[in-house]
């Protein structure tokens, strides 16, 4: 279908500031136009039970969790969550509105972990900052008030390939059980050529920003090639949580999240897959924009609640 209004005038906003492209700009500067981005796109913010920001150690060095604890009774199932920004921006504020509504909406806690950006901190570092931000809340979840046996994983473009990747780790190391993952348009596969990274480039997010982006995270080429770096390539997907896997269709991640989804089917996983017509790359934080950012949240609580399969 043709791209949504509401995205199309989105796109028309970004042109009119005339900022130089993101590929051009060094990630401090992109850091700051990220966050400026945030101020202007995002809903809302909810108020919630109580917000909380923890350090915990991790290797050599720490990160820092943001802790949302909507009203409930009992223990309450909990969400790790990862932000997107192409593992070189993003930060806890980038997803703090959305996350304060998926929290109130499924009556989760929600854990919003940080993890040290590239190219400062290259792969896999951000990896491994993020398996630990998630074994530390499964040892911790009773503490924060959570069921331990309840913990969804999920993340949004470069936080939904380390949402993917966590899962994995957590397989193959056997802690901790996840329940969910959420995968809201995901990178899955740097090794291979999708026809949607050149059919929708320029899309907000384009082909050279990919390359940008995948410069600054990876320490070689050999890299792209990594199972924790590319899920895709893991040679068996199965006994992975049950998943939601999201993509937009104007988007030069959609061929690789649909394929991943796919593959997930094939290896027993329990999916259920949304492409969303007419988005565009990012939608999830672009709810004070785009309207269908704002329906992504409702489903996103649905399917924590069990509401949608």
């Amino acid at each position: 279908m043709a791209i949504d209004p509401q995205a199309k005038a989105f796109l028309d906003y970004l042109k009119s500031l005339n900022s130089p492209p993101i590929n051009t700009l060094s990630p401090e500067k992109n850091r700051k136009g990220a966050r400026y981005l945030t101020k202007k796109t995002s809903i809302s913010p909810q108020p919630v039970s109580s917000v909380e920001d923890r350090w915990i150690a991790v290797e050599e060095g720490k990160i820092r969790l943001r802790i949302y604890i909507p009203e409930g009774k009992g223990l309450l199932p909990v969400l790790v969550f990862y932000h997107g920004g192409g593992w070189v921006t993003g930060d806890l504020d980038s997803v703090d509105a959305p996350l304060r509504a998926i929290a109130n909406d499924a009556c989760r806690i929600v854990v919003s972990a940080e993890y040290r950006l590239a190219p400062e901190h290259k792969f896999p570092i951000a990896v491994n900052d993020c398996y630990h931000a998630l074994k530390w809340t499964a040892e911790n979840a009773s503490v924060l008030g959570g069921d331990p046996q309840r913990i969804a994983v999920g993340g949004e473009s470069a936080g939904g390939n380390l949402a993917a990747v966590a899962c994995l780790i957590a397989r193959d190391k056997g802690f901790p059980l996840v329940e969910k993952q959420l995968l809201i348009y995901p990178a899955t596969d740097f090794s291979g050529n999708y026809l949607s990274r050149e059919k929708y480039n320029g899309y907000f997010l384009t082909k050279d920003d990919l390359q940008y982006f995948e410069k600054h995270y990876f320490r070689a080429e050999k890299d792209r090639e990594e199972v924790y770096a590319s899920p895709m390539l893991a040679e068996d997907l199965s006994g992975l949580p049950p998943a939601l896997v999201v993509t937009a269709e104007y988007d030069p991640l959609h061929d690789e999240g649909e394929a991943y989804a796919c593959r997930l089917k094939k290896a027993g996983v329990e999916v259920t897959y949304r492409c969303y017509q007419g988005m565009i790359h990012g939608f999830f934080c672009f709810g004070g924009k785009i309207d269908q950012g704002i329906v992504l949240l409702k489903q996103i609580a649905r399917y924590l609640k069990g509401e949608e399969t």
